[in-house]
């Protein structure tokens, strides 16, 4: 049995004594020993040698009193597993040669058999799990089809998805049926991880908030659903959804166990809109771990009053940032471990 399950007691909804915590991308580019790796390695070679992904992720439990670990790995990898080439382009992100712009390149995209091309990911989970040694739980996870596709039909990074969301508008049929084989993959990958050990899933949307409320149901939520349904009677199921405050009650009718929340919505209306029903999972800017250490544990504690200890794990409201100073990102992690109700 897993010695600190804190996280796991909040996906359940159970009391505790105070909430756990974890931050997204906590496996990242702040660490200097992250960068020591990065400056070796380029970015697919870390997600895609079993040794290294599970060395990343444990590289901040080695700091701080975190209370779950995520494996390193990326969104991309799905897409790249269904013979979609993603590249990671200097200074530039994620980057396809020939983004997907016809119903035919969306025929030609293949479901394929998970074990055969991310066989990699499910090494790195046996070999985290090793070196965790039961002390905490680990994360899964996944792109939202709705994100990934943006990239698909994008290409690469973008501020509106202007393209992305054209292909949707223009293309309906063909839009819906690259959706359907992102998520078919996803779901067959997320049960995979499931069966190697993880403790829980999170599906992020980093995108949907680009969508309105009715083409997020359409175009995000459905496909999101179809991979909550499958996944909830094998594990936990965390959803985020940057930008999605309007989803959030439609989220909180769905199984999952906990919603994530961005910055940009209030602790109070947070609770308001999910029906104080789900355990909610965020939502401190990332860009506040540029403030001093003392102003971070204050506001965390604040955060943390406002949300209430229940029903509430302690994160990010998005990940953290590249050039936030370590020891607030561990004045982040002591605030909530040392909260006094």
């Amino acid at each position: 049995m897993i010695k600190n399950d804190l996280y796991l007691k909040a996906l359940r909804g159970e009391t505790v004594e105070r909430p756990p915590v974890w931050m997204m991308r906590q496996a990242g580019r702040y660490l200097p020993e992250f960068i020591a790796l990065r400056d070796k390695y380029d970015f697919f070679t870390r997600c895609q040698t079993p040794e290294l992904a599970s060395e990343i992720t444990v590289q901040p439990i080695r700091r701080f009193p975190l209370d779950a670990a995520i494996l390193f790995s990326d969104i991309l990898v799905v897409p790249q597993a269904m013979g979609i080439d993603f590249k990671m382009k200097e200074s530039v992100g994620p980057w396809l040669d020939e983004p997907i712009r016809t119903a035919e390149q969306v025929d030609n995209v293949i479901v394929p058999d998970v074990n055969d091309t991310l066989g990699y990911v499910f090494d790195a989970i046996e070999m985290t799990l090793e070196k965790l040694d039961n002390e905490i739980p680990l994360i899964g996870f996944a792109g939202s089809p709705w994100t990934i596709f943006c990239y698909c039909i994008e290409g690469r990074g973008s501020k509106d998805f202007n393209i992305a969301k054209s292909f949707c508008f223009l293309q309906p049929e063909a839009a819906h049926k690259l959706l359907q084989k992102i998520t078919d993959t996803t779901i067959a990958y997320l049960k995979r991880k499931v069966q190697k050990g993880v403790s829980a899933v999170q599906v992020f949307d980093s995108w949907g908030g680009m969508l309105s409320p009715a083409d997020y149901q359409e175009f995000s939520w459905q496909y999101i659903n179809q991979i909550v349904e499958a996944l909830a009677p094998l594990t936990h199921v965390v959803v985020f959804g940057k930008g999605c405050w309007f989803a959030l009650d439609e989220m909180t009718k769905s199984k999952a166990s906990a919603v994530g929340v961005d910055w940009t919505i209030t602790p109070e209306l947070a609770r308001q809109f999910t029906n104080h029903s789900v355990t909610l999972q965020g939502n401190f800017d990332p860009s506040r771990l540029h403030s001093k250490p003392a102003t971070i544990r204050k506001m965390v504690h604040e955060m943390i009053n406002r949300f209430g200890k229940d029903k509430y794990i302690v994160n990010l409201g998005h990940g953290i940032l590249p050039n936030i100073p370590v020891e607030n990102a561990e004045a982040f992690i002591k605030a909530v471990v040392e909260w006094k109700p």
